[in-house]
């Protein structure tokens, strides 16, 4: 046989070894969606005045029809670190997958070598009159194969893109976080924007009205008690609106790290502010009905489907070890002492060979990988049950907290009108002299009060819807994976 056909021979044998993994079958469970009870059907989303649309749900901030909340989102998306980071995981999970992959085909190596030495005249090994210096050059080509019968190698394949399908979903999980901690800390900076104003306004009116007191007191016409309730209302009204600002403050700097800006945009944090907390609140849609694929959509609970898969998968790759490795060797290459003379038909060499190793004593080794193995796919069992009934508390207690604001809102818009009314009752009683000015302070409070409760009503409505659309995994874009080809 010809060289050339040799070594097409040798190469023609080492792609056809990949082949012989198929013949086998792999050992261990095979996996099965554990059987959880589910509900059937969600319970209805809370009736509201306008009709609940057809919201997209993986672009559901869209609905608020506010560019700025849009643009924040995108540039969250550009920047935050947390989403680099597990962009970063899904690399280093899908080079960990390639080079699992890879054990299942295989190794083809081309050598070459050369080396010198110098055997003892002394030590009786040369034979008279031999060349104490000799030279050895060989240039060849390899191939091995391990045999995959049992499925060791299949099944550590079938882990390794389990957990690349789950780094994957674990940025969707990342990324509806994001979004949903953005949009809600964006709805309470402009709350915050709202509540600062209310306590602007306020501090006017309680200053305007500690003038007209500390007029009334030098003219005489009212007493020491209704300076000090006036003077007490604007300090008041000072705290409210110093409490405000630093509330902004901190909503201001918590988006800038969700934004991934600089450290120093960090510590001197710009916000573009779009609509108020009331055009906001007016845009405020539900979906019409809640998608029944729960357990498909939500990143968190492919995260922990993905591991549980994974571990299945290493039972399997730990029980195979029980059972006997085959490798095949072959190789095809040339030998000579004179590198003249290396690629000379003479110096034509070859090898086919098999390995076969069969496990007899390990002193529990084996097993105690196979317990090991066992014990992490109960684990990783625990985590998805957990993970399961997670998600289902979240649809629950969004749905819950929505309704709740809905009914609060209602209420606390009647009880401000009813506190403008009282006030503008209590001023008119105050002026005419037949009440004091305490009542009227009281009615001031009231009102200040009811209103801002009102502001934050609206925050924590949008709050909790936003909380839906993250409970059944919207706001992320599903990834197409490799793995999952």
């Amino acid at each position: 046989m010809s060289r050339s056909k040799l070594v097409l021979s040798v190469l023609a044998a080492s792609l056809t070894l990949a082949g012989c993994g198929s013949l086998g079958i792999a050992v261990g469970p095979d996996y099965q969606r554990p059987v959880l009870e589910t509900p059937k059907t969600w319970v209805a989303l809370p009736a509201q005045d306008k009709a609940a649309a057809n919201v997209n749900l993986l672009s559901w901030w869209k609905s608020f029809q506010d560019p700025v909340l849009n643009s924040l989102l995108d540039e969250a998306v550009a920047n935050n670190q947390d989403l680099v980071l597990a962009a970063g995981r899904i690399e280093e999970a899908r080079a960990t997958a390639t080079g699992t992959r890879s054990n299942r085909f295989p190794v083809v190596d081309a050598t070459l070598s050369g080396n010198k030495s110098r055997t003892s005249e002394n030590a009786g090994k040369l034979a008279a009159g031999a060349n104490p210096v000799s030279k050895d050059f060989q240039v060849g080509l390899n191939a091995s194969y391990e045999i995959d019968f049992w499925g060791k190698l299949a099944r550590a394949d079938e882990a390794s893109r389990a957990r690349l399908l789950a780094q994957e979903a674990n940025r969707g999980l990342v990324q509806s976080s994001l979004y949903s901690a953005l949009a809600q800390n964006y709805f309470a900076l402009r709350a915050y924007d709202a509540q600062a104003a209310l306590s602007e306004s306020a501090l006017t009116t309680r200053q305007e009205n500690l003038r007209l007191q500390q007029k009334r007191f030098s003219a005489g016409s009212v007493g020491e008690l209704d300076l000090h309730l006036a003077e007490s209302e604007a300090a008041a009204a000072e705290i409210s609106l110093a409490q405000a600002k630093q509330a902004l403050a901190n909503t201001e700097s918590a988006l800038a790290v969700l934004l991934g800006r600089s450290p120093s945009a960090i510590a001197q944090p710009l916000i573009v502010r779009g609509s108020s907390i009331d055009a906001l609140y007016q845009q405020l849609t539900l979906p019409s009905d809640l998608p029944s694929d729960l357990l498909n959509r939500r990143p968190d609970i492919i995260v922990a489907e993905q591991g549980l898969v994974a571990a299945n998968a290493d039972v399997g790759q730990a029980k195979a070890q029980y059972f006997p490795s085959v490798k095949l060797t072959t190789g095809i290459g040339d030998e000579s002492r004179v590198f003249q003379d290396l690629f000379n038909p003479a110096s034509l060499l070859w090898n086919i060979g098999a390995n076969l190793v069969q496990p007899v004593f390990r002193a529990g080794a084996i097993g105690a990988v196979v317990s090991a193995a066992e014990a992490r796919k109960t684990q990783a069992l625990a985590q998805y049950v957990q993970t399961v009934q997670g998600a289902f508390r979240d649809v629950h207690d969004a749905l819950t907290n929505t309704s709740a604001n809905q009914q609060i809102y209602a209420a606390s818009n009647r009880r401000v009108i009813a506190l403008k009314d009282s006030l503008r009752l209590a001023d008119l009683r105050y002026k005419n002299g037949y009440s004091s000015y305490l009542e009227v302070l009281s009615a001031q409070r009231d009102l200040l009060q009811a209103e801002a409760s009102l502001i934050d009503t609206k925050r924590a409505h949008l709050s909790a819807v936003v909380s839906i659309y993250k409970a059944v995994g919207g706001g992320w874009d599903k990834p197409s994976s490799l793995a999952a080809k």
